[in-house]
């Protein structure tokens, strides 16, 4: 992992705290001035950039279990055409040696904020679906797997973390 950050911002949304600031972050390599900062910072014209082949990795250390309800991924096409994700792995384990895929997802032209829910999806007795218990884990990885238009490096504005809802 080329560069590392620790962020001490909290945030809450739709009553999920966000467990970002608690974590190791790390990324598989960046372009100079474009590093894991830029993640985190909050403006949306500011992102991470990657530098080198693809699969892309962003990795999120956590010091002890977390459970990890949902993320949300901020990406623009508009902005970023071709650098912009068109499929993301999510993964998550106690450590790197352990990892298991908890979401895959494809996305066409993303633009804004995309949350992303983590939670398995559990149907209840009405055949109603609804979200499951939260994923516990040390560490989270989101893996760029590729861009649009076949794109080389990639583009994320942001990323948040979110726990349970309170």
């Amino acid at each position: 992992m080329s560069e590392s950050i620790h962020s001490e911002q909290y945030e809450e949304e739709d009553e999920r705290p966000e467990l970002s600031h608690l974590a190791s972050w790390s990324v598989s390599s960046h372009k100079y001035g474009f590093g894991v900062d830029n993640l985190r910072d909050g403006n949306d014209n500011t992102f991470w950039q990657s530098e080198g082949p693809q699969p892309h990795l962003i990795d999120l250390s956590f010091p002890k279990r977390v459970h990890i309800s949902a993320i949300s991924v901020h990406m623009s096409h508009p902005r970023d055409d071709s650098y912009t994700p068109s499929k993301l792995s999510i993964r998550a384990g106690t450590g790197l040696h352990d990892l298991q895929e908890v979401r895959h997802m494809e996305f066409n032209k993303p633009d804004g904020w995309i949350s992303i829910i983590l939670r398995p999806m559990e149907i209840n007795e009405n055949d109603q679906e609804k979200e499951g218990p939260p994923i516990p884990c040390h560490h989270l990885r989101i893996i760029i797997l590729s861009n649009h238009l076949n794109g080389k490096d990639t583009h994320v504005r942001g990323l948040k973390v979110f726990g349970s809802k309170m």
